[in-house]
């Protein structure tokens, strides 16, 4: 394929265009809340934690500071302790893991598949058995990942959660939204947990977060911890007190709440986000239907639908071609070049059986194109061709 000659500053997420669509809703949303004055915990707040909710399918969404501080919350309420061992993948972001040791407990760190790149159920239930022999620590909590925009194979980990009694979270930070024969996670997880960092699929624009859960107690003692460890409804039980619950403070917590201004954003942002989710589609299969020849297009399992936050191929040279992408003005992003337990931070903590050979092998291959919802055509085509070039393909 012949290079064309290279569109103007080629956005690897082009936040701008979904800016600009918005642009007076935004505009409206964003001072619409200002001018109301309830900054913190305004009525936006509970209007997008209603429709988020409404969206995925989920009893109850609690919005929080970010999508870290979503994933510690239920591990705060479930009471996690340094007894409690944690089954993570190493091949994802360092945040899924980061909040294991802040609550003193151990990550054990499990291989992906080959294909979708997440959380191998295999090796997922050897490495529970193997903790269970050596006796140290209790397993607890598994933290599925939707890495890249895909669900995790979510009906088998629920299996082996329910068969050792695990809770399990679905880490959907880059995945909220992904459907498993048109169901959201929320119908395995007892937690979904996600991200609204701006580069997200559905991202505001700052810091944001959401925890959804199918408990009415688990949602309830969450919302205690993301606010100080504020009184709740059943704390007050049989208990006067007329002031301000957060100023009754019944456990240890937090201050991770959503802005009311970020929830603004987010409520025009949720309107158009399945819309984004299908113009995602288009470009990830025009992708795949014409960089196959070259490189390891990305699978999506039977009757999965992601959301694609990144397209990420298998390729050779892999290095190299992020190099010649970059003089033709095509950006790139490698996730993730060193897995978690090769890391300073985590390198001390336990593999499952036999070692993490997938993992360290798409450590090696794996990058990412420009993808969003809004990337034209003659654009696509120009880094289609320019990856083609270098592989000398026709």
């Amino acid at each position: 394929m012949t290079i064309q000659s290279a569109p103007a500053n080629i956005a690897f997420i082009d936040l701008q265009a979904q800016r600009q669509r918005l642009g007076d809703r935004i505009d409206q949303a964003v001072m619409g809340a200002v001018n109301a004055g309830q900054w913190i915990m305004g009525p936006q707040v509970r209007e997008f934690e209603a429709k988020l909710a409404a969206f995925s399918n989920a009893p109850y969404a609690l919005s929080n500071a970010n999508g870290t501080e979503a994933l510690v919350l239920p591990l705060m309420a479930w009471g996690l302790t340094p007894r409690h061992a944690v089954f993570v993948p190493s091949f994802t972001f360092c945040a899924t893991a980061e909040v294991v040791p802040w609550m003193g407990a151990t990550p054990i760190f499990v291989d992906v598949l080959p294909d979708t790149y997440n959380m191998d159920p295999v090796h997922l239930e050897a490495a529970i058995k193997m903790v269970l022999a050596e006796g140290k620590l209790i397993p607890k909590v598994i933290i599925g990942v939707c890495l890249f925009g895909q669900a995790a194979n979510y009906p088998a980990l629920r299996e082996i959660a329910d068969t050792y009694g695990l809770k399990l979270i679905a880490d959907s930070a880059q995945g909220f939204g992904t459907t498993i024969n048109g169901e959201h996670p929320i119908k395995w997880a007892d937690a979904v947990t996600t991200s609204f960092f701006p580069a997200k699929p559905l991202g505001c624009y700052g810091d944001g977060g959401a925890t959804l859960v199918t408990d009415k107690e688990l949602f309830d003692i969450m919302d205690s911890l993301r606010v100080h460890g504020k009184a709740i409804a059943s704390d007050l039980e049989g208990r006067t007190f007329d002031h301000d619950p957060k100023y009754l403070n019944m456990r240890i917590g937090m201050n991770s709440r959503l802005d009311t201004i970020q929830a603004a954003i987010l409520l025009e942002k949720l309107s158009i986000f399945q819309e984004e989710i299908d113009l995602r589609n288009k470009v990830a299969a025009r992708y795949n239907s014409r960089l196959s020849n070259v490189a390891v297009v990305p699978h999506v399992s039977d009757g999965v639908v992601s959301t694609w936050a990144q397209y990420t191929l298998q390729v050779e040279n892999r290095d190299e071609l992020v190099k010649f992408l970059k003089e033709k003005g095509v950006p790139t992003a490698v996730y993730y070049p060193i897995p978690l337990h090769k890391q300073t931070a985590y390198e001390k903590f336990p593999v499952g059986p036999g070692g993490l050979p997938v993992t360290e092998a798409l450590a090696e291959k794996v990058m990412s194109l420009p993808m969003h919802p809004y990337l034209d055509e003659e654009t696509q085509d120009y880094i289609i061709g320019a990856i083609h070039s270098f592989y000398g393909a026709a």
